[in-house]
């Protein structure tokens, strides 16, 4: 399947379920690989913030929803808007907003889900989509609470509620999610507290947007003030916030989902996991890119690089030699470097040798290296070599040290006859450590020769 995104932009107002606050966001088209960022159009700068994995943050002062932020800004409850596009299939959206909380609307995701159709959903030609496949079972519990996943041939989530409270025992809801069945029985499901948290939730400041129109307040006898959508509708809301949650990593996922009593707080630990788990495949289970007959497939498109064939497209070598491996290339349009650092590399002798630190120099020759393999590797430029014109929008965020696995995810941004445009991000145990703006230029390979 390829990628989506929508086709014209559409707003939805309302209110933030915990800030109280009148909010609107208007989700607008983006191109492929792109994901969904939030832009706070009503901060300085208009920061933006991508929904990934790094993004998501706990704060205990915020339990009940699901926030993502960088240094400048955050948004609140998101869960319900990142399902409907997961739930939709929907990879590529900008979403201005112009307030601290996503609004609330009605505590489900139905109105997000159908201002996404009116806005109508395209295919992304020659975008394929990103699934990982669960390998290997990955297993979080807190007290009595437990979330897995585990390989299987589809996405799915089976949540059993069980409350102690007679309104609410012993629910159990299944699905395999798909953009039919997640329209048809589960974007309607809205979220719930019970009367006696009501109270408590107010206490600590949240809720302030939250009503018996938008939040089913459960009483001994059910909703008050208030009539269910489905008989298991709490049930379904919890797995309608895994579906949501689980869009935080970015990419879509192959597995069975099983849950009991598990909330955000979980929800959140397990995109952690899935992600570590991506990663320790992405960087271990290497493919090579003359594959035998019969042998794994790779998506339409896509390559691997292994050492040998990385120096048949690169002219440096030993000790400026800085990435090891190139792996889920997608020609022409980005790709994954891996540089395993250790303490035999030469720089460490000199730079800091009581505290080894990879220089942040040679972090962005890293990434622009891994970048030179994608874009000349595309078909476009053979016998040419990348050489750089200009870098900006360099941050260095933290330290690199031996033991370390640099990950240099770039994309090209823009490739021309004469120039490539490239956006480069290095991270270690998924957290971003450095990122730039590289521009290329191309000559024939004949500059290098003595």
């Amino acid at each position: 399947m390829n990628q989506h995104t929508i086709q014209s932009p559409v707003t939805l107002s309302g209110t933030g379920l915990h800030t109280g606050q009148k909010v609107a966001c208007t989700l607008k088209p983006a191109a492929a690989g792109e994901g969904v960022r939030f832009v706070r159009i009503d901060l300085p700068g208009q920061p933006v913030i991508k929904v990934c994995p790094s993004s998501a943050v706990m704060d205990a002062g915020v339990t009940r929803c699901t926030i993502v932020q960088t240094d400048r800004a955050r948004v609140l409850t998101v869960e319900h808007l990142l399902a409907a596009l997961g739930g939709l299939s929907v990879d590529n959206v900008t979403i201005a907003i112009d307030g601290p909380e996503v609004p609330g609307l009605d505590g489900s995701s139905l109105d997000f889900a159908v201002a996404i159709k009116k806005a109508g959903i395209v295919e992304l030609k020659s975008a394929p989509q990103e699934i990982f496949e669960i390998r290997e079972p990955i297993i979080v519990a807190h007290k009595n609470a437990f979330l897995a996943i585990v390989p299987a041939p589809e996405f799915s989530v089976s949540y059993t509620l069980d409350y102690d409270h007679p309104a609410l025992r012993s629910q159990f809801f299944t699905l395999s999610v798909d953009p039919e069945t997640f329209e048809r029985v589960l974007a309607g499901a809205r979220t719930f507290c019970l009367q006696e948290e009501a109270e408590e939730i107010r206490a600590k400041g949240l809720g302030k947007g939250a009503d018996r129109r938008n939040t089913l307040v459960m009483g001994r006898d059910g909703p008050l003030d208030n009539s269910l959508r489905f008989p298991d509708e709490c049930a379904r809301h919890k797995v309608l916030d895994i579906v949501g949650d689980l869009f935080l990593l970015g990419y879509g996922v192959r597995g069975a989902v099983v849950a009991t009593k598990s909330g955000h707080a979980l929800n959140r630990e397990l995109v952690r996991k899935i992600d570590a788990q991506r990663k320790k495949y992405a960087a271990t289970a290497f493919v090579p890119a003359s594959l035998p007959p019969g042998g794994p497939a790779l998506p339409a498109g896509r390559r691997v690089f292994n050492i040998d064939q990385i120096q048949k497209i690169l002219p440096h070598r030993y000790p400026f030699l800085l990435v090891d491996r190139v792996i889920e290339v997608q020609q022409g349009k980005r790709g994954i470097g891996v540089k395993n650092v250790t303490i035999n590399d030469g720089f460490f002798q000199g730079h800091f040798p009581a505290k080894p630190v990879m220089p942040g120099v040679l972090m962005v020759e890293a990434m622009a290296q891994t970048a030179g393999v994608v874009v000349l590797t595309s078909g476009l430029h053979s016998g040419k070599v990348a050489l750089f014109m200009a870098i900006e929008a360099v941050k260095f965020r933290r330290v690199v040290s031996p033991g370390d696995q640099l990950l240099m995810e770039v994309e090209i941004i823009r490739d021309r006859e004469r120039t490539a445009s490239v956006k480069g991000t290095g991270k270690v145990d998924g957290e971003i450590v450095v990122e730039a703006q590289m521009l290329f230029s191309y000559t024939d390979a004949s500059y290098l020769q003595a």
